[in-house]
């Protein structure tokens, strides 16, 4: 299990169930373009998703909110 420190991740007003959400779709996409290319992964993919906004390759976009 990972335990990382979500503080560098939760920029803003970023709420934790924004990151989760982002973290499970990024894994599914990690997971999907793995089964595509048959692909045997070492490491999980919700790591490999964590890492990937931790080195800023990904990304939260907030939506726009209606006034």
């Amino acid at each position: 299990m990972i335990n990382i420190d979500l503080k560098p991740l939760l920029k803003g007003d970023m709420s934790r169930y924004a990151l989760v959400v982002g973290v499970a779709k990024r894994s599914r996409e990690i997971t999907d373009k793995a089964n595509e290319e048959k692909e045997i992964l070492i490491e999980k993919p919700v790591s490999l998703a964590i890492r990937d906004f931790m080195d800023g390759e990904c990304y939260i976009e907030n939506p726009a909110e209606d006034k």
